[in-house]
């Protein structure tokens, strides 16, 4: 084959074991659901190019995909891969000038999108200039031929264009939490490797099921879950949402071996009502981002014998960069890991040295998490000052998030740069209180934010949701200082409570803090 990258996967998975079932999607209660096997997931992506290639869709081009969960995402990353097209996955969460900007911002020559979407994205993706915008289906939203018919009497066979690893696959754009989202654009080699890092890291087997609840979108999905399943050959049980009373029944239902998720999943399929009579003695490997998982959930998924493996990423690393294995998690509480095998991860101190350079951190001390390795992005799109900026000059990505290696190398997470508080000159990261949060009764989340203050710049503020049958007064202000008084500095110490319904979150459930410093410290 002259593809090196993605889009060869599907056609020798064809060839290797083509009645394996590959996605099984549409799950219903009755039991009956849709299945896809490797062969006919692969005819669909040949099927797919082969459209594109009618579209004047060339090496390099960009093709935009909206939409929730479907064969057709995967159908449309493979088919793109096959022709050296550059996959975007727009986040379903955007509104219409923010897909506007990705489609602007991208070039995309073509737009797929569920029907969901169509009233959303037909006026921008006219005044961004996408050339065709294609529904997903069978008939379009303007009576149109859908997506199943154009692929049904278009092109067939498989396209085999010369893609080599250093070659653009896919621009994921980050969630904006500051400012105008960027696109990162990851490799064929970027998507490989942290797939492979994936199989070496949490021993994925061509046996596992995975259960996909979080969107495909998003970089941990896809290149931590849905890729190196399907490397590997393994079987999907595609989501279109999370239910935490579904997920338990799919987990039952199919043998589920694989989930991943962030700890709010997990702690709402604790607290569900079927958690305590649900089978899940197939569940093998667990996989936590986006925070440290609580200990209250740790101890909830160890008295039925489940354990996590935790991690730290990032879009930009494709996303995995560090992991912790299970058997190190009580160990280790709090860490997020050693560096995937084929990644490397260091510290650096936030302050210059005395010949303007930042010296490696050492051991225990807070600085600059700094990553390298064949799953680093190749830069953001369009912008090189924002890239350089991104790089330090010996060639590693600079995190913009804080942390420290203990002395057997693991990683602790401190904070975002952008997160850390400072009052009255001390540093505060608020990681540290989050965590004592978390553990107090009646709490199920946490976020610390920086809010200025005449006396001190800034003061801690911490925003609480509770559970439905929290003491609300158990958790106001004086009795939330005086329960970590003694825990932390007292400088630490949240200088206001705040309670919340809910957090605003991104796609993949981190907590965003810039939208609640908007709110309370604007």
């Amino acid at each position: 084959m002259q593809n090196h990258g993605l889009g060869s996967w599907l056609a020798t998975r064809r060839q290797k074991h083509p009645d394996k079932v590959a996605l099984i999607f549409n799950a219903q209660d009755s039991g009956e659901d849709e299945r896809l096997t490797y062969a006919e997931l692969a005819d669909r992506a040949d099927a797919f190019s082969g459209m594109l290639w009618q579209r004047d869709v060339r090496k390099g081009d960009a093709v935009a995909y909206l939409g929730e969960n479907s064969p057709d995402f995967l159908a449309a990353l493979f088919g793109c891969a096959q022709l050296g097209a550059v996959f975007v996955p727009v986040n379903t969460r955007l509104a219409p000038p923010e897909i506007e900007h990705v489609l602007r911002d991208s070039s995309a020559r073509v737009l797929v999108h569920g029907p969901g979407f169509a009233e959303r994205v037909r006026p921008v993706a006219a005044s961004a200039g996408v050339p065709h915008r294609i529904q997903t289906g069978e008939r379009g939203a303007d009576g149109e031929p859908g997506l199943d018919a154009i692929l049904r009497e278009g092109l067939r066979g498989h396209v085999d264009a010369g893609v080599a690893h250093e070659d653009p696959a896919a621009i994921l754009y980050t969630s904006g939490t500051t400012g105008r989202a960027k696109g990162a654009v990851l490799s064929h080699g970027n998507l490989t490797w942290v797939s492979v890092n994936a199989l070496v890291d949490y021993d994925i087997v061509s046996t596992d099921v995975a259960l996909m609840i979080s969107p495909l979108f998003h970089a941990a999905s896809l290149g931590m879950g849905a890729l190196p399943t399907l490397l590997k050959g393994g079987t999907m049980v595609l989501e279109q949402g999370f239910d935490a009373g579904r997920a338990l029944a799919l987990i039952e239902h199919y043998g589920v071996t694989m989930l991943s998720g962030v700890p709010t999943t997990y702690q709402l399929m604790a607290d569900h009502p079927a958690w305590p009579t649900t089978d899940v003695s197939t569940l093998a490997k667990l996989t936590c981002g986006g925070s440290a998982v609580p200990t209250r959930i740790l101890e909830a998924y160890e008295a039925r014998g489940l354990s996590f493996s935790q991690g730290y990423g990032m879009t930009e690393t494709s996303p995995g960069a560090t992991s912790l294995a299970p058997e190190m998690t009580r160990a280790k509480q709090g860490s997020v890991g050693l560096p995937h095998f084929f990644t490397e991860v260091r510290v650096a101190a936030t302050e210059p040295g005395p010949e303007g350079a930042h010296a490696i951190a050492p051991r225990g001390t807070v600085g600059e998490i700094e990553v390298r390795g064949p799953n680093v992005f190749l830069g953001y799109r369009g912008l090189p000052e924002a890239t350089a900026a991104a790089f330090t000059a010996d060639g590693w990505f600079r995190s913009g998030d804080l942390g420290y290696l203990d002395e057997d190398g693991y990683l602790f997470i401190a904070d975002r740069l952008k997160d850390m508080i400072i009052s009255g000159g001390e540093n505060i990261y608020p990681a540290e209180i989050e965590d004592l949060l978390n553990g107090l009764e009646g709490v199920t989340g946490a976020a610390v934010i920086g809010v200025p203050d005449e006396q001190w710049g800034e003061v801690p503020w911490a925003v609480l949701t509770l559970a439905p049958d929290a003491d609300a007064e158990a958790l106001g202000t004086d009795a939330v200082r005086a329960a970590l008084d003694g825990r932390l500095a007292r400088y630490k110490l949240p200088k206001r409570v705040v309670v919340v319904d809910d957090f605003p979150r991104t796609a993949s459930g981190k907590i965003r803090k810039a939208d609640l410093r908007a709110r309370y410290a604007g």
